[in-house]
């Protein structure tokens, strides 16, 4: 078996509420793009493109992309014109939709939503014109090109994959529309052809969480909530991977090595959002291996989701649990969640065949990663009429300290804050900047400045759903009237305005946390006050602050052991003995 050689890839959180798991019927849809690198559009994956609906001629061809951020180095470091990243060419269809699109395809015209998180296969291969053209990107953008429900999306994923061949790290997708959602899961084929695949649909009333592991079990014949490759038990059998001896075919064991990176690394982020939606089933978040089956495929939650709700399922750092990551000596004395990234960290392959790599040690896998590029949680509407009931609600950078932005599905446009930017060129006009700025700012200071930063995205998300609720209204009737495309511009037009709104706060308030902050103090930028906080009592203890300048007999200070930080001071005689000064303190 040929395996590809290491490079950039995402690791990926993503959910599906269904609408009966909701509270009004809506379809969630959520994904952290936490990849860093260079993308299939050739730039930084820090942005947003809207592709707009087009009419192709007969006979036309749609080029295939490269993704250098597919884990495979196949295309080489090309740069240039964007032909020399094409891979090879499909039919092109005589009509595709509009739709947003970043690293993977977001959201098109019609509500048809989609999510990826990147998971280690078995079998990774490099990219071969003629043998394997697809990644799961450029399938992710076909899908929404050209269809308009989660059922047609998986269908038409799975002939590509099959028809043209299939590079790179397993990958999961899922397909959501108004009604439905589908997981798709694949990898590349031990033949060097076409590849395997397996898709589940997702029961109505339930959520589904995954995080860079396989999250499909038991491929079921027969059944028709699951659809899979038509020779994917004769190519597995054929080559060694499974026997029907073996009982059961289990996707996840069959085709992957399971977590992604170290123990815990995918199963956490999985039993957080689980956890914090049905905490009646008490999950534990202890496992015995990459392979078990304690956290299910789906679980209905305790209470029927809201978008406030799925806005938070991001937002989290293992808070009030035992990785809580925002306490001990790592978080500083501030209570920082984010850690610099290790060797332990790399996304590499852990475990093969039997053998276990047991490193050094790695910090937890956060679901709201400092490495983020962009978040969003994606509504399907099915009582609004398609322009109106799809919504982006886009976050740029970290998920805990982003605001997400509502871009419309009937919208053409968007701010163009949200459509610019590199890491390696800092553009304060740039949104994925914009926010970046104020996380890292804050890690100064975190168990301070988190609280501003909450006061003030509450507020701009809760104006952003008030304002998409009176639009909603205004553009609805105007589609019954017969006026869509006053509707699209009335949509559009409130997308961009809102965009640019939430840059304009957020900007405002890092120069507000900037002089609020500086230099370790806290000033009021209102009245001047200053206030001069040090730090937590047991930070004094733990950095030995004990046995710091209290007395001019330095040497025998640190000398002594035991000694406790009080955070209280005492007065002694000017020619008192070391032993009496020992006695007070």
């Amino acid at each position: 078996m040929l395996f590809l050689s290491s490079a950039p890839v995402s690791a990926c959180t993503i959910f599906a509420v269904t609408p009966g798991a909701s509270e009004d019927g809506t379809m969630y849809l959520g994904h952290t793009n936490d990849g860093v690198g260079t993308d299939w559009r050739n730039i930084d994956d820090i942005s947003v493109t809207y592709i707009p609906a087009a009419d192709h001629p007969a006979g036309a061809k749609r080029a295939v992309l490269f993704d250098p951020d597919s884990g495979s180095d196949a295309a080489g470091n090309k740069g240039g014109d964007a032909s020399e990243w094409v891979l090879g060419s499909i039919d092109q269809v005589p009509h595709t939709y509009g739709y947003y699109t970043a690293s993977y395809g977001m959201m098109n015209e019609h509500q048809l939503l989609s999510a990826e998180c990147t998971d280690y296969a078995r079998i990774q291969l490099d990219a071969e014109e003629g043998r394997r053209i697809f990644y799961s990107s450029e399938l992710s953008n076909v899908a929404l090109e050209r269809c308009r429900t989660a059922r047609e999306a998986i269908e038409l994923t799975g002939a590509l994959i099959e028809t043209y061949g299939y590079y790179g790290t397993g990958e999961t997708l899922i397909f959501a529309d108004p009604e439905e959602a589908w997981v798709i899961e694949m990898c590349c084929s031990p033949k060097g052809t076409g590849g395997l695949w397996v898709a589940e649909r997702i029961p109505d009333g339930e959520v589904f969480v995954a995080g860079n592991e396989f999250r499909i079990r038991t491929v079921r014949e027969g059944d028709p909530d699951m659809l899979y490759a038509r020779n994917l038990f004769a190519i597995t059998e054929e080559y060694g991977l499974w026997s029907p001896s073996d009982g059961a075919f289990d996707w996840l064991e069959v085709t992957s090595y399971g977590e992604y990176s170290h123990p815990y690394y995918s199963l956490m982020r999985v039993w957080s959002i689980q956890n914090r939606l049905a905490p009646s089933l008490n999950l534990s978040p202890y496992v015995e291996g990459s392979y078990t089956d304690a956290l299910p495929f789906t679980i209905a939650p305790d209470r029927r989701v809201n978008l406030t709700t799925a806005l938070s399922l991001f937002r989290d750092h293992y808070e009030g649990t035992d990785f809580d990551l925002t306490g001990g000596i790592a978080a500083g004395p501030f209570g920082n969640p984010y850690r610099s990234l290790g060797p332990a960290d790399a996304h590499t392959d852990f475990q093969n065949g039997s053998f276990i790599e047991v490193r050094a040690g790695a910090n937890p896998r956060p679901v709201s990663a400092i490495f983020c590029s962009y978040s969003y949680v994606a509504e399907a509407r099915a009582d609004l009429p398609d322009p109106v009931g799809g919504v982006l609600w886009f976050g740029p950078a970290v998920a805990y300290e982003t605001v997400y932005a509502p871009i419309y599905a009937g919208s053409e446009n968007l701010s163009r804050s949200y459509t610019i930017g590199a890491r390696t060129v800092y553009d304060a006009d740039a949104a994925y900047w914009t926010f970046d700025f104020v996380t890292n700012w804050a890690m100064l200071r975190y168990d301070a400045m988190i609280e501003d930063i909450r006061s003030k995205q509450t507020e701009l998300e809760a104006g952003s759903i008030e304002r998409v609720r009176q639009t909603d209204a205004e553009a609805a009737d105007l589609i019954a009237k017969g006026d869509e495309a006053a509707a699209r511009r009335l949509l559009t037009n409130v997308t961009v305005a809102r965009g640019d709104e939430i840059i304009e706060e957020w900007q405002n308030l890092s120069g507000t946390l900037i002089v609020k902050y500086a230099n370790g103090l806290i000033t009021d930028p209102l009245t001047g006050a200053v206030d001069e906080p040090g730090y937590p009592a047991w930070w004094y203890q733990a950095a030995g602050y004990q046995y710091g300048p209290r007395v001019y007999d330095l040497e025998d200070l640190r000398a002594t052991e035991g000694l406790n930080y009080t955070g209280r001071s005492v007065w002694v005689r000017e020619n008192a003995s070391f032993e009496e000064i020992l006695e007070l303190i």
